[in-house]
């Protein structure tokens, strides 16, 4: 008897290493990068399956800077109301998940609720109610996410078309201070008074707004895309004079063109494009504040450019503003090195970086000719290949051939500094496509 009891616990033992093995061997096996929290399953909820593991890579579809905190929101955040940022995605995919960012609040920021959903395309705040999904944090509703931080979502399953608008909702039911915002979306979004966070008719939702609030990213498990490439820039990438609403911002065409050369059959790297422009940044100076807004290229480079799921390529558009800007006359030398930095920190990336030429702007009330001889010594270090791993010479392609130190009339916006969509369109139509294959150089 005792032998025979031995030989079945043995026998236990092995059927329980057995299973042990099997269980360790399809977790592994579902272990494609993507963040734990993308694979929680929340099932329970209405429409809102977790993503579960599929072919596919994860991609910036969209993504924005966060600038600062937003005037007025200093005590109550947007307590007590539903907050609906339209975003729009570069890139398609069968699954999703967004960030959020309380960079700029003092205190922490509670979240009881948030949606993902298509906009119904009508330029109103109504969603598809077929595709509304709920969002989950680690498997819950709500979030509380501390001051400075941030937090990526649970992906969620939902086919989203590239071109389309994407809602995305979030609810704060108590104060929160400062609200981390992008003010220059040159997109409509919505807020609605109470938790009108999974609403599909939008009629809650009646006041409009030009900022983006607390959303920064919005990832997708894309088959359109093997890598994301990340456009860093100013205001001039930031597209603050393009059309609202329009998606005219020269990243926005960018992305479309690769997409559509792409399509035709052209062999191209096959990525998304995602804009980190923020007006007024500078790549050498802060601005005002702990954390500092607007802060420098040097501080923001690793958080905005160097973050991204998969990023293959930084486009770097970036100095004009240390030239303007600066009360005294700017170091040309000190710019170029700057950019050289953030160059180094991709080239450590392994990623290629590919930089354009600064743009005339005679006739904006910043411009003086002592400022215009910093910015041809800056773009003189930049065509002399010691800077980028490729250029970009929209200098060239934009500046008025009777008056090149000015921007050619029809592709300025008025000011004399950023472009028209005209000119957004011309910035991306010069832009050479394969430049955004291969690797950087190991050294410049």
């Amino acid at each position: 008897m005792a032998k025979r009891h031995g030989y079945a616990v043995l026998t236990a033992l092995v059927a329980l290493v057995v299973a042990l093995s099997a269980a360790i061997y399809v977790t592994v096996a579902a272990d494609d990068g993507t963040p734990r929290s993308a694979l929680t399953d929340n099932r329970a909820h209405r429409d809102s399956s977790a993503a579960p593991v599929s072919a596919g890579t994860w991609v910036g579809s969209w993504s924005t800077a966060p600038v600062g905190g937003e005037p007025g929101t200093e005590t109550n955040g947007m307590a007590g109301h539903s907050v609906r940022n339209v975003v729009h995605a570069d890139t398609g995919g069968t699954s999703a998940r967004i960030t959020l960012s309380n960079l700029y609040g003092q205190s922490p920021l509670t979240l009881t609720h948030a949606s993902l959903a298509l906009s119904t395309g009508d330029a109103t705040a109504a969603a598809d109610p077929q595709t509304m999904r709920r969002l989950t944090f680690n498997g819950g509703t709500g979030v509380v996410i501390p001051a400075g931080g941030q937090i990526v979502s649970d992906a969620v399953r939902l086919t989203i078309p590239h071109g389309s608008d994407v809602l995305v909702t979030t609810y704060s039911p108590t104060p929160s201070g400062p609200v981390t915002y992008h003010p220059h979306a040159r997109q409509i979004s919505y807020v609605a008074a109470g938790d009108a966070t999974e609403d599909a008719t939008g009629t809650p939702y009646t006041e409009q707004t030009s900022y983006w609030r607390y959303l920064t990213a919005l990832d997708v498990l894309s088959n359109e895309a093997d890598g994301t490439a990340v456009v860093f820039g100013d205001s001039i990438t930031d597209g603050i004079t393009s059309t609202t609403g329009a998606n005219h911002r020269w990243p926005d065409i960018l992305a479309g063109r690769l997409r559509t050369a792409l399509e035709g059959g052209q062999q191209l790297p096959r990525y998304s494009v995602v804009n980190e422009g923020i007006s007024g940044n500078q790549v050498l100076a802060d601005g005002l504040g702990r954390p500092a807004e607007n802060q420098s290229g040097l501080g923001r480079f690793g958080r905005d450019a160097l973050s991204h799921p998969d990023v293959k390529v930084v486009v770097i558009d970036l100095g004009i503003n240390d030239i303007i800007r600066n009360p005294r006359l700017a170091d040309p030398d000190r710019i170029t090195a700057g950019l050289r930095t953030l160059v180094r920190q991709a080239h450590a990336r392994g990623l290629k970086v590919v930089g354009a030429t600064l743009m005339p702007f005679r006739g904006h009330r910043g411009w003086t000719p002592a400022r215009e001889a910093v910015r041809l010594q800056v773009n003189a270090q930049i065509r002399s290949g010691g800077l980028y791993d490729a250029v970009v010479d929209f200098d060239r392609a934009l500046r008025d051939p009777y008056a090149p130190q000015r921007l050619r009339p029809d592709y300025d916006s008025g000011d004399h500094l950023h472009p028209s969509d005209l000119g957004f369109a011309r910035m991306a139509e010069v832009f050479d496509l394969r430049t955004l294959g291969g690797a950087g150089q190991a050294e410049l």
